[in-house]
């Protein structure tokens, strides 16, 4: 692997330690604030990837205009589906959200390991 192939590709690598970072924070937190803030992570490096995936160096907005050559332009579905995801993964965190409300209500901690303590 060159560092120009790096280089050329950096965006991907970039979503792809973010997506890690995410996950390890879902994986290894026993915080549910901290595991949500994870989960969010996770769906930024996604929408990363995808936006990545839908760039076209050099490229135009897909507006058709007389002489306008269609292969030069920018692909609009990746955009469309990630405005999609963004209202999506919003109320999915405002769920997850009020869940840990619950959870403090019930429980006095938003810990789930001192939860477990205390069921005990």
């Amino acid at each position: 692997m060159t560092w120009n192939m790096l280089a050329d590709n950096i965006n991907y690598a970039v979503a792809m330690v973010l997506f890690c970072i995410g996950f390890y924070t879902v994986i290894v937190r026993s915080n549910l604030i901290k595991k949500i803030i994870g989960l969010m992570v996770m769906q930024v490096a996604v929408f990363f990837f995808l936006v990545s995936v839908g760039y076209l160096s050099g490229g135009s907005a897909p507006i058709v205009m007389p002489g306008e050559v269609p292969s030069a332009m920018v692909n609009p579905l990746p955009q469309a589906m990630i405005l999609t995801a963004i209202v999506i993964a919003v109320s999915t965190t405002a769920l997850f959200l009020s869940l840990v409300l619950k959870f403090y209500s019930h429980y006095g901690t938003v810990d789930m390991d001192k939860a477990k303590e205390d069921q005990r």
